[in-house]
């Protein structure tokens, strides 16, 4: 009877979600959330998102924001995927010193994701220091999906070449401190 109900709550929202041209969503813990995307984030006038995103690790939390108009689908799957809790317990699979810390990978291994890709929306924001950018396999610009990376210096070599998405804004000094297997505690938006 439960069940039936929480159908019923969702088939209703949907449609008046559909009439306001609004997305939702279902997260692992089964809550009907309204779905945040790229077009409803405000921007600063370095085009930053004025809203934050809170990514908690073993070493301390960073504070994102998102670049929604130089990556809006993106950001708008990455939005998704943090609201259902995709990234909470996975782990840092790939860490290289002085360049990347890289998560996203369910299965922990570098080769895993949700299975739908994304093509690309190359930009022009630089790879500086906590700049955020989709992995991809290198031989198909179009095949990033739920993997992302962390970029531990300035990396000018993949400007225009892989999707920047957002920047950490607080907690840069915590970088350093991140290692292959660390666990991402916990991903969420702050507002």
């Amino acid at each position: 009877m439960q069940k039936i109900i929480r159908h019923f709550v969702l088939s209703l929202l949907l449609t008046s979600c559909f009439a306001e041209n609004k997305k939702v969503i279902e997260t692992k813990n089964n809550a009907i959330i309204q779905l945040v995307t790229s077009e409803s984030l405000k921007i600063d006038s370095r085009g930053l998102s004025k809203s934050t995103a809170l990514l908690k690790t073993v070493h301390g939390n960073f504070i994102i924001k998102f670049y929604p108009k130089k990556a809006p689908h993106t950001v708008t799957r990455v939005l998704s995927l943090i609201q259902r809790g995709f990234y909470d317990g996975l782990t840092f699979h790939r860490v290289i010193d002085k360049f990347v810390a890289q998560t996203g990978d369910p299965t922990g291994l570098g080769s895993g994701g949700t299975g739908s890709k994304l093509k690309a929306e190359f930009n022009d924001v630089q790879h500086i220091r906590g700049t955020m950018a989709m992995a991809r396999d290198n031989t198909n610009n179009d095949s990033a999906d739920s993997q992302f990376y962390i970029a531990l210096s300035t990396l000018p070599h993949l400007d225009k070449k892989y999707t920047v998405f957002a920047q950490i804004v607080e907690g840069l000094d915590l970088l350093e401190r991140i290692q292959r297997g660390d666990k991402v505690l916990s991903f969420s938006l702050n507002d």
